[in-house]
């Protein structure tokens, strides 16, 4: 393993690392597994006590989900938040007690296990997404991530300073409320640090985009309640869901259930007159009967404030041997669910990366194609969700609409076509969830097809370098995606298998873990001829007939390696 040169500055005590990663969320827990898997070396620091308590995100897309299962965790994500049974749909209503407005029916975790094999087109996946709080994912992530060889997770620890000194990053941690720090020397930093994070700041990099927007919902502050009431589903005159929606003139609120069970994730708009810091308790009860029409009993288990509006990047995610990813590189309005699954997509695309550079099989300089393919996608993912905050957002709901009287009938009516296209606007989106695209990135060698269209509610499966290698069922629960391996892949067609041999021998050869892969005659999604190269994140970095196709130059460009072998 690669290290740091020793220096007489050094004391006994200190730590010595390949990368420290602050911050102990989902991104800096799934670098840690990449890291990990990788055998490397990596310390990972966050001041919180252990993983999160509240709920925050409370939707894993389908993607994310494909990178749970190629670290071996999908199914006991799948395992937890709701019930296999509980409906996940996505339902509007005057108030959760009166009138539905419209439904987005979608399936149960039971239901999706059983229908994924059976999809195609723009849902042609190794899993469907799962409806499941944050703060469960991360006792997953933590626990594999803590299994791992060379992985030191401590809670109570923050990052302090540090300094790039140009040969690694010498950093003070210390626990959480005491002054005696302690030297980690690393060869990298990642900043995964959240909203405030401490690496960004001291960098000095600035966020690029917007906030502050202002809309009646999903645009300024918010009151988040933390809730568990049993009784609710008892109260519930309609049939349940994992999300419901008030849409009224009084308090628009948007609820998610936790566990199918009682608990609830509840967060309501705040009128400008309102002055939600001094609520209590009694307030959030008050705030709860207004938006669901149930005078019905509930624990407060929490209690906070937040602001939506954020459409925010940073204008830059390296600087030097100091990455930072997740919400320290970027903020959302939480519509679409898009901020923590772009957040597990930073630490796939970076994890590789510095394991490669770490390993010394690949220069330094693959490191500069992190900020090259992310920061697109951070600024593609932030505007798509802007666009979900407008369109729910900015509808107003009339004083009229509750009441029981023809013109409020059609006002009704109206109101749920207009909330009908919406869900499935926000709700239905294999573009967004499988569309990310590296087009741009120094190390995917393009080649002259067209780009495929980056539409939020379509997915259009490309073979084109630089996208998610389509995905295809090779028989019942054989996902193609089960074969690739960790690392890079030659995935070839059944004509192809000799070109394809000598390619993946060529990239073993320049120090790379290749795997092959030669598919069956006649593959419903891959041609016979068909012969490419898929990264460890599954991304397409070259297909025969784009530039390089000489294996050594071609092995060269993709990996950025390190030397000639």
């Amino acid at each position: 393993m690669a290290g740091l040169s020793i220096d007489s500055s050094r004391n006994a005590a200190d730590v010595e690392v390949d990368v420290l990663v602050a911050g102990a969320g989902p991104c800096g827990l799934m670098l840690a597994n990449e890291l990990g898997l990788r055998g490397v070396r990596c310390l990972v620091v966050d001041p919180k006590p252990s993983t999160a308590t509240n709920p925050q995100a409370n939707a894993t897309q389908a993607r994310t989900m494909e990178h749970y299962r190629r670290i071996g965790i999908a199914k006991e994500v799948r395992a937890l938040g709701l019930p296999d049974d509980h409906p996940t749909d996505i339902a509007y209503f005057t108030r959760f007690a009166t009138h539905e407005l419209a439904r987005l029916r979608l399936p149960t975790a039971a239901q999706a296990r059983a229908v994924v094999q059976g999809l195609s087109g723009s849902w042609s996946a190794a899993e469907l997404p799962h409806r499941v709080s944050q703060k469960f994912v991360e006792v997953v992530l933590r626990h594999h991530a803590q299994r791992l060889p060379g992985n030191d997770l401590r809670f109570g620890w923050e990052l302090r300073t540090f300094e790039d000194t140009g040969e690694g990053v010498r950093a003070q941690i210390a626990r959480v409320g005491e002054g005696a720090l302690q030297t980690v020397r690393a060869r990298f930093l990642v900043g995964a640090d959240g909203a405030r994070s401490r690496v960004r700041a001291q960098l000095g990099i600035e966020h690029e985009g917007a906030t502050g927007l202002q809309r009646g919902f999903m645009g300024g502050k918010m009151f988040a309640l933390y809730l568990r009431a049993p009784g609710f589903y008892a109260a519930l005159p309609h049939d349940r869901a994992w999300m419901y929606v008030s849409f009224n003139h009084e308090r628009r609120v948007f609820m998610a259930s936790v566990d199918g069970q009682g608990e609830f994730a509840f967060h309501a708009a705040v009128h400008p007159h309102e002055t939600p810091e001094d609520w209590t308790h009694d307030d959030a009860r008050r705030i709860f009967r207004e938006a669901s029409g149930m005078d019905i009993p509930f624990e407060v288990l929490s209690t906070g404030l937040w602001t939506a509006g954020h459409s925010l990047v940073a204008s830059t995610y390296q600087r030097g041997r100091v990455f930072i990813a997740g919400d320290a590189a970027h903020l959302f309005t939480p519509t679409g669910g898009l901020g923590y699954n772009t957040a597990v997509g930073d630490a796939v695309n970076l994890g590789w990366k510095l394991a490669s550079v770490v390993k010394g099989v690949s220069s330094p300089s693959l490191l500069d194609s992190y900020d090259a393919e992310r920061r697109p996608v951070g600024t593609r993912n932030t505007g798509y969700a802007r666009v979900f905050a407008d369109s729910i957002g900015l509808m107003q709901a009339s004083p009229v609409l509750e009441q029981d009287t023809e013109a409020a009938r059609a006002l009704r009516q109206e109101a749920g076509a207009r909330l009908q296209a919406h869900v499935k606007r926000e709700f239905n989106i294999p573009g967004v969830t499988f569309g990310e695209r590296y087009d741009h990135s120094p190390i995917v060698l393009a080649d002259a097809t067209p780009v495929p269209p980056d539409t939020a509610n379509d997915y259009v499966p490309s073979k084109k370098p630089g996208g998610r290698l389509p995905h295809a069922w090779l028989g019942p629960g054989d996902s193609l995606y089960d074969h690739l391996n960790f690392e890079w892949t030659v995935l070839a067609g059944a004509r192809a298998g000799a070109r394809a041999k000598r390619l993946a021998e060529a990239g073993r050869q320049a120090g790379l873990d290749v795997g092959l892969l030669v598919l069956p005659v006649s593959s419903s999604v891959y041609d016979d001829d068909d012969l490419l190269l898929v990264r460890p994140d599954q991304m397409v970095a070259w297909r025969e007939g784009a530039a390089a196709a000489d294996p050594v130059s071609l092995w060269a460009a993709v990996a950025c390696l390190a030397t000639a072998r």
